[in-house]
């Protein structure tokens, strides 16, 4: 992916041999193989991180679509099981739903006959490590997409200083070749690092919308559950 990406800007330059104009092309290939081992450790380093943010982000966005299924009888059922005291059943229900919400509920049905306070706080102890469950590893995506660029201005400063180097070795006679292949090398980890930020920024952000609305699913049928058990009789 990030070959590809880097591949849709490509760099063409003619060059005049014998009169004649003849295109050449600037691959990305090339260019990090030119980068000695500095370069390719660090465009290595970026891929991994690559790799998994969008491994993270895929096994999250799935967890968290299954978490946000519920059947939309869901709270009538249990409402009904519980107005005729069939505590087992709603918990087998709670059980064949198998969700965060459900879950929540179960962990309600199980407090039924103690104060409402000691109900809810139980709801809420339970909710908040349903929240910890669906988060998992989506903090990697943040730290991923902070990381990558900077990754990438190490391996630009790094390309610099080695342009730098070979220049003032040079025997004072600047060779703009030299120059302009340190100078692709440098840019080229900045751009990695670039594209890897920024797919793991709109991937961390995606996932914290997706999760806000399972956390407000869950919110939504535990106060619906207490209301349930607040009304008379």
């Amino acid at each position: 992916m990030l070959n590809m990406l880097l591949q849709t800007t490509p760099e063409e330059a003619e060059v005049l041999t014998d009169g004649e104009s003849v295109e050449k092309t600037l691959s990305i290939i090339e260019l990090i193989f030119s980068g000695g081992t500095a370069g390719m450790l660090i465009i290595g380093i970026l891929f991994v991180l690559l790799v998994v943010a969008i491994y993270i982000y895929f096994e999250r966005l799935f967890a968290i679509k299954a978490a946000s299924k519920i059947d939309s009888n869901f709270m009538n059922q249990i409402k009904d099981h519980v107005s005729n005291g069939k505590i087992d059943s709603a918990q087998m229900l709670c059980a064949q739903v198998n969700s965060p919400v459900s879950r929540l509920i179960n962990k309600g049905i199980t407090r039924i006959g103690k104060p409402l306070e000691d109900i809810n706080t139980a709801i809420e102890n339970a909710g908040r490590l349903e929240v910890y469950n669906l988060e998992k590893n989506v903090s990697i995506l943040a730290t991923i997409s902070g990381a990558a660029p900077m990754i990438g201005f190490l391996g630009t400063v790094i390309g610099m200083i080695l342009s730098i180097f070979e220049i003032a070795n040079s025997g004072g006679q600047i060779d703009i070749k030299l120059l302009a292949d340190g100078l692709y090398t440098a840019m080229t980890t900045t751009v990695a690092g670039l594209i890897v930020g920024i797919v793991g920024y709109i991937a961390y952000n995606h996932l914290v919308v997706r999760t806000d609305k399972v956390v407000y699913q869950m919110e939504a049928n535990s106060l619906e559950f207490l209301d349930h058990l607040n009304e008379p009789i």
